[in-house]
């Protein structure tokens, strides 16, 4: 029997925002590059008001609001912030390190929040902020804006359709052959500010691309490794003439993992912001009954720009069927922000909901446990 392509037919009926009569307040913490992006997606809503932003760095914040030419106060601490201004919910773009303080507080004083990812560094502190969540009644959506696009959706459809089978074996991750993100932001690869490095930065996508079509299922164990062996050389910002970063390098730029998951699934990882090879593999989706090869990207932190494929048999031959590109009809940006603000509208489900996320973490929290035993270790997500 063919490959029945109706099942994959894209559904181009769009799903109306829901608009409030009220201006939504809303709130930044930390105005670094990641808030650009936000906050111009912010201002194409009609129904939103900037009130106030906060970083860390004197002026900052204050240079922010008004690059926007928006007269709101800006503050050098997010408590500060969130005791003085009047708001409905905050953007959460400061540094990793500070996601976990940040979004408990503003959760604790009665605010939605739009997290950046990864959702933390460490397990304990996504639990903490799923904790804080269900104590007050609001929502966390974790900045996932892939989820939203619609090839990235097709890459869920046709798993949870059944065409593949049972599913038994995911291959993903990615990189860059050279691409350590220092050009415009040292943060990335200093340890007391991001904790992690291009795990926590691309990582966290590729995870999320391969979790979230095979419906989130536990993670089991991992077998993990990351590395540092480019970003302490200054020859790997010989590119962007920055070799004195390699003094200030101290989180990872290469990992890879055999993660174990609920319903006997294998998940084979690997990520990289350095390497010496042109990519680590296309994503790969094993079933019973067919195959699925997705195109690999540097980061899936948006879509992919060739078709996928299923392989699977007909009458016994093997045979494959290239799934067209769905052309893109809207911003992932404006999606991500206006999925948020609709949920708060209908007091809906966060977009990216903290209890799938907090499976991205705990793999992510494993792999690096792993690494620093040298062994395979077991996941434990306490109750929330």
């Amino acid at each position: 029997m063919a490959l029945d392509m109706n099942n994959f037919s894209t559904d181009m009926t769009k799903k109306e925002a829901v608009y409030s009569e009220k201006k939504i307040r809303i709130g930044f913490i930390g105005t670094g590059g990641i808030a650009h992006s936000h906050i111009k997606a912010y201002l194409n809503q009609p129904d939103v008001e900037i009130v106030a932003a906060c970083d860390l760095i004197p002026g900052k914040a204050a240079d922010f609001l008004k690059e926007y030419g928006i007269d709101a106060p800006a503050f050098e601490s997010h408590k500060e912030m969130l005791d003085k201004v009047e708001m409905d919910a905050v953007s959460v773009c400061a540094y990793n390190r500070n996601h976990c303080v940040c979004t408990v507080d503003a959760l604790n004083h009665g605010l939605h929040v739009l997290l950046e990812k990864p959702m933390s560094v460490t397990l304990d502190e996504a639990v903490e902020i799923c904790r804080a969540e269900k104590k007050n009644g609001k929502i966390v959506s974790v900045g996932f804006q892939p989820r939203l696009d619609e090839n990235m959706q097709m890459i869920k459809k046709i798993v949870q359709s059944g065409e593949l089978g049972r599913v038994y074996y995911v291959q993903t991750g990615g990189g860059r052959r050279h691409g350590i993100p220092v050009s415009w932001s040292e943060t990335f690869i200093e340890n007391d500010k991001a904790g992690l490095g291009a795990v926590g930065d691309i990582g966290c996508y590729s995870l999320d691309l391969v979790m979230n079509a095979l419906g989130n299922p536990k993670p089991l164990t991992v077998s993990g490794r990351a590395t540092d062996f480019f970003g302490k050389t200054p020859e790997a910002y010989a590119e962007v003439g920055k070799p004195e970063c390699a003094k200030k390098f101290s989180v990872d730029d290469f990992a890879s993992a055999y993660i174990r998951l609920e319903g006997d699934i294998i998940l084979d990882f690997r990520i990289s912001w350095y390497m010496h090879m042109d990519t680590s593999g296309d994503t790969l989706i094993l079933g019973t009954k067919g195959g699925l090869r997705i195109p690999s990207t540097e980061c899936w932190n948006g879509t992919f720009d060739k078709p996928m494929t299923v392989y699977h048999d007909i009458a016994g031959k093997p045979v494959q069927t290239e799934i067209p590109l769905i052309e893109s009809t809207a911003d992932l940006w404006d999606k991500k922000i206006r999925s948020f603000l609709n949920a708060i509208i209908t007091g809906g489900k966060a977009p990216v909901p903290t209890d799938e996320i907090i499976y991205n973490q705990a793999i992510i929290d494993g792999i690096f446990r792993s690494s620093e035993l040298g062994r395979e270790v077991t996941i434990e997500i306490p109750e929330i």
